[in-house]
């Protein structure tokens, strides 16, 4: 932060700013968010949000961007795509085996089996049984 203030007392516009913030900041929190993400309790997600809230305040985040869950989901989805069409990622071995079901009664957004046991803080199962938990919690 004491670079971006030395930075702007330069005389730097407030969106090139805002992109290195994004650039340095953003990305060191968002580093491995996809292993470390189900190990941060509620707490530890409020302070990393309050931390991007006091970067609006600031002037160094938009109020417009996604916060940083959203972005964090994002990084997850991407990085879970990657491991799922990708045979030669290091994590698409340890996929659980796809099911050859020829009855669809609901639509599955992923046609791997699913254990009945799960862990949130297990990159893999909170990626398969995400659409799941929000599927159960409408109810």
């Amino acid at each position: 932060m004491h670079t971006l203030w030395t930075l702007r007392s330069h005389g730097m516009d407030s969106e090139l700013l805002q992109t290195v913030y994004r650039a340095v900041i953003i990305a060191k929190l968002l580093y491995a968010s996809s292993a470390r993400w189900g190990f941060t309790t509620a707490s530890d997600r409020q302070r990393l949000e309050a931390s991007l809230r006091r970067a609006q305040r600031s002037g160094l985040y938009s109020t417009d961007k996604p916060t940083l869950t959203q972005l964090a989901e994002d990084a997850d989805n991407t990085q879970f795509h990657t491991v799922i069409y990708s045979g030669h990622h290091v994590l698409h071995s340890i996929l659980p085996e796809r099911t050859n079901y020829t009855c669809n009664l609901r639509s599955r957004t992923y046609n791997f089996k699913l254990s009945s046991q799960h862990d949130d803080r297990n990159f893999i199962h909170r990626m398969l049984f995400a659409n799941y938990s929000d599927i159960s919690n409408s109810f």
